[in-house]
C-alpha cells in the first residue's frame, strides 16, 4: 500500500498538467484575450508596485489583468518572477479545474517605440507573461517592430508568417508558470493567431501616433490600442487631458480602432468608466496604484455594470 501511495505522488508531481486537467488543451489561458473575442469588456489596473504582497492582493481581485508598470518602476526580472510566483493562486486553480489565469499579469516596458524593445521583451516574455504593453508607438515601423519582438519566427509556408517573429527561443520558465508542454505553439499574438494567448499592446500618446493611427492598425498581430490620456495631451501641449481638443484626438482614435475591429483601451476613474464602455472603450483600467483602493473597487463595479457583467 506505501508503495502504491509513492506511485501516486510521484504521478502528480511528475506528469504534465494538461494530463492532470484535460481542459487545458481546449481552455483560452488569457482571460483578457477571452473577453475581448467575444466582445465583452476587460477591467484591470496599471501597477507600479509588483511586490509578493501586492501579488496575493491582485490574484483574487476581481480584476481582469494587470499591467505591471516597469517603464515608470524598476525593471527588475526577478522581482516580476516572484510577482508571477505570487499571483499563482493555486487554491483557484484546483477549484476551477483548469489553467486560466484569474488575473492576467501583462508588463508596460520601458523602451518606446523608437527605442531597442527586443531585449526587453523577450527577458519579460520568457518569464511567463501573457503580453506587452509598448509605450508611444508613434508609426507603422514601430507597431510591427512591437510585434514582430513577440512573435517566435513561423514556419516556412505559414499563413501568418508576417510580421516575421524575432523572439529567441527558450520557452522552460514561461512553459513552466502556464503550466503547459506546447507552450511555443501557444505563445503567439492574438488575433492574427486566433489561438494565440500573447497580447501586442500598443500604445497612442502622441500628436504624431493620433495622425498616424490608420497606418498602425494595418499592422497584423495588434491585439489592443491603448491610448494614454495624460501624455498625449502633455504631448499636445495642454495641462489637462479634460482639455477638448485631447478628448477629440482620443475619439479619432477610438473610432479608427472600432472601423478596424481592434479593441481600444484607455484609463478610466470611478466617474468615467461607464462612459467610456459606452463609447465602446474595451480595454480599461480602473486604477493605478499600488493595490485594491476603494476608488478601484467602486470603478470596477460601475465598468462591470455598465458592461453587463
Amino acid at each position: 500500500m506505501g508503495r502504491l501511495r509513492h506511485a501516486v505522488v510521484l504521478f502528480v508531481l511528475l506528469a504534465p498538467i494538461s494530463n492532470l486537467y484535460p481542459q487545458a488543451d481546449s481552455i483560452r489561458l488569457n482571460k483578457a484575450i477571452e473577453l475581448l473575442a467575444n466582445d465583452e469588456a476587460a477591467f484591470g489596473v496599471l501597477s507600479f508596485d509588483y511586490s509578493l504582497n501586492n501579488a496575493r492582493s491582485m490574484a483574487r481581485s476581481g480584476l481582469d489583468f494587470i499591467i505591471i508598470d516597469m517603464e515608470h518602476a524598476p525593471f527588475d526580472i526577478e522581482q516580476l518572477r516572484l510577482f508571477l510566483l505570487g499571483m499563482t493562486d493555486k487554491r483557484m486553480i484546483g477549484e476551477k479545474g483548469n489553467l486560466q489565469a484569474d488575473v492576467v499579469p501583462l508588463v508596460r516596458i520601458p523602451a518606446t517605440g523608437s527605442e531597442d524593445v527586443l531585449w526587453q521583451v523577450k527577458q519579460v516574455l520568457d518569464v511567463g507573461v501573457f503580453g506587452v504593453m509598448f509605450p508611444s508607438v508613434n508609426n507603422r515601423q514601430e507597431a510591427e517592430l512591437a510585434v514582430r519582438a513577440i512573435r517566435y519566427p513561423q514556419l516556412n509556408g505559414a499563413d501568418d508568417y508576417e510580421p516575421a517573429g524575432l523572439r529567441g527561443r527558450n520557452p522552460a520558465n514561461a512553459s513552466w508558470y502556464w503550466g503547459i508542454d506546447d507552450y511555443h505553439e501557444k505563445a503567439d499574438v492574438w488575433p492574427l493567431d486566433p489561438a494565440g494567448e500573447l497580447l501586442a499592446i500598443i500604445q497612442i500618446e502622441t500628436p504624431e501616433a493620433v495622425t498616424n493611427i490608420d497606418d498602425i492598425l494595418r499592422v497584423p498581430g495588434i491585439g489592443v490600442i491603448f491610448i494614454g490620456p495624460s501624455d498625449l495631451s502633455t504631448a499636445m501641449g495642454y495641462a489637462s487631458a479634460a482639455a477638448p481638443e485631447v478628448e477629440a484626438a482620443i475619439q479619432r482614435v477610438l473610432q479608427s480602432c472600432i472601423a478596424a475591429g481592434v479593441p481600444c483601451a484607455i484609463t478610466t476613474s470611478a466617474n468615467t468608466v461607464a462612459q467610456r464602455i459606452e463609447e465602446g472603450f474595451r480595454f480599461v483600467t480602473v486604477g493605478a496604484d499600488g493595490g485594491l483602493s476603494g476608488f478601484t473597487t467602486e470603478a470596477l463595479t460601475r465598468g462591470k455594470t455598465a458592461a453587463g457583467r
